[in-house]
């Protein structure tokens, strides 16, 4: 299969990469953040998460980043909702777009919202109702499904069924969620060859951790199977509070270097993007975890 012209990046760097971070990260800082990423030209952002501060203490203030970003036209600015009292405050702070998320692990479902696959999947049912009625489009994701911390193995048919679940409900889009970074290339277009028979693959998207240093050529396999959009997390920022050893996302700058070098279109300026991952990651006083930022940023 030839590959794609033209490819959508998710950043999920405000969201999925700040919520793991041990130190408190200011308002201010998250919307100078979604600011800069929407000025590099990314056209989706997943700015936040309206849950329980209790369970994930750097998603408390979503609703003023929300209130706070400059929102430019043609630019997504989602937020991850769990359950309906997310939903009911994404839709009070005026958010568009929002996502779920299950999981191809039964032990990870546990011990990451305390219920079943199939428990978890029916909480989405009133969820799916309401956001339909308020305009919302919700976007799913499903976690393990190349490795699971607990289970080992994930069988590609499991994939299957929750993300055709998923969609079956009303997610315009799945995300295929390399939660813990074991996947391999092989292992992905077989996951993809195998989802995609549930799931349309312009209805598939790709979110891969680096954890084993996978997560690059793993996106290339995706691409070989006609996927167009990934997840990716300037600066490399995140992981995963419920997957032990899990690393970060793989950086938005280290993807886009490579789709570049493949003549594929994303519209993201890569200076613009890598000056973002850097002043972030000074105010979190870490190192860059992009392997592109660093080495651009050695030679200047």
């Amino acid at each position: 299969m030839s590959l794609p012209k033209q490819v959508r990046l998710v950043e999920v760097g405000p969201r999925d990469g700040l919520q793991n971070e041990k130190q408190p990260i200011s308002v201010a800082d998250k919307v100078r953040l979604v600011d800069d990423l929407s000025a590099a030209g990314l056209h989706y952002i997943e700015v936040g998460s309206f849950v329980s501060p209790k369970w994930v203490p750097q998603m408390a203030g979503s609703a003023d980043v929300f209130a706070q970003i400059k929102q430019k036209p043609g630019v997504t600015y989602a937020a991850l909702t769990p359950n309906m009292k997310g939903l009911e405050a994404a839709i009070e702070a005026g958010v568009s777009e929002v996502a779920v998320f299950g999981a191809a692990s039964e032990a990870f479902s546990q011990k990451n919202i305390n219920c079943s696959i199939d428990e978890s999947l029916a909480r989405f049912a009133p969820l799916m109702i309401a956001a339909r009625e308020n305009g919302i489009q919700v976007r799913g994701y499903v976690s393990c499904v190349l490795g699971c911390p607990y289970e080992g193995e994930v069988d590609p048919k499991r994939v299957a069924h929750v993300a055709h679940e998923l969609f079956a409900m009303g997610c315009y889009e799945v995300s295929l969620g390399d939660t813990i970074g074991t996947g391999t290339p092989g292992k992905t277009r077989q996951l993809f060859e195998t989802v995609g028979r549930e799931v349309p693959r312009d209805k598939l998207a790709g979110h891969f951790h680096d954890t084993y240093g996978q997560a690059l050529a793993n996106i290339y396999a995706s691409l070989q199977e006609g996927v167009c959009t990934f997840d990716s997390s300037v600066a490399g920022l995140g992981g995963c509070p419920y997957a032990k050893g899990a690393s970060g996302n793989v950086a938005s700058e280290d993807v886009l270097y490579m789709l570049n070098g493949l003549s594929i279109e994303t519209g993201i300026n890569l200076d613009m993007l890598i000056a973002a991952g850097q002043r972030i990651s000074d105010v979190l006083g870490r190192s860059n975890g992009s392997r592109v930022a660093r080495a651009r940023l050695a030679v200047q």
